[in-house]
């Protein structure tokens, strides 16, 4: 899933064949997974459900920002060359339509409902103390998106039966990326990216913080370090923490294992 933020297929670009040599219409549908028990991106957990798109997207909405910095000195009359800090996560934006006019039952109710249950953590993330979206992969014939998670759904109700139940519905749903770029130094003056802050919440935990930053809960003793925690498992709300760069925490234990 790493690369492009969409990747083609060509062993499946084709599809099948219908009889008259034409190929069969394929419908998009996204995957939705567990996350992984361990946090790593490179297998997500058991899969939950296939969702189904009824209509295909008419269009597909890419996004991938990075993020420079400009050096200003006062007097200078001209601006310094941006440099280059690091890469935000790929953003992909798509538009589901739902219909059931033709049965005038509860389907257009029950997808959205569906739609928006992806936007909270899953109940054996929560069992476990580690709060998580479902993992996501958007699907469509040969068209495989990155893993992912959505982070935004809009319903829009447009149809209704004479008792009020919709009947036809528009949703605008955005999926994004789950790993992004490792940071990087800064090319020109070896500094490195600045630390996060992460301001703690009720239920907080060094190791649940880790998973959400680097992907990987063993990392929590960097942190500790860098902010002389005691005890991981209590953290006051309210407190501030710097979270290095995922680079500064690996260059570190390398260093620390060639000693």
């Amino acid at each position: 899933m790493g690369g492009s933020p969409v990747s083609f297929d060509a062993a499946q670009s084709g599809g099948t064949a219908a009889a008259d040599g034409r190929p069969n219409l394929q419908h998009a549908y996204l995957l939705v997974h567990e996350p992984s028990k361990d946090g790593s991106l490179s297998a997500p957990g058991a899969q939950l459900f296939k969702l189904d798109f009824q209509f295909n997207p008419k269009e597909l909405q890419l996004a991938k920002q990075a993020t420079w910095k400009r050096e200003q000195a006062k007097g200078n009359k001209k601006a310094s060359p941006p440099q280059f800090t690091g890469s935000q996560p790929s953003k992909l934006t798509l538009e589901l339509f739902f219909d059931a006019s033709a049965k005038q039952d509860s389907t257009v109710v029950k997808n959205v409902e569906q739609l928006f249950s992806l936007t909270v953590p899953t109940e054996a993330s929560m069992t476990s103390k580690k709060a998580s979206p479902p993992w996501v992969i958007f699907r469509w014939g040969g068209l495989t998106g990155f893993l992912a998670y959505v982070s935004q759904v809009q319903a829009k109700y447009t149809l209704f039966t004479a008792s009020g139940l919709p009947i036809r519905a528009t949703c605008q749903v955005t999926l994004e990326e789950l790993s992004g770029d490792a940071p990087k130094q800064n090319p020109t003056s070896g500094g490195l990216v600045p630390h996060r802050v992460h301001q703690v919440i009720a239920g907080d935990t060094l190791p649940a913080i880790a998973y959400r930053e680097y992907g990987v809960p063993a990392l929590w003793r960097s942190i500790a370090v860098v902010n002389d925690v005691d005890d991981p498992m209590r953290l006051r709300p309210g407190r501030r923490l710097l979270l290095p760069p995922l680079e500064e925490i690996t260059e570190g234990s390398a260093s620390r294992a060639a000693r």
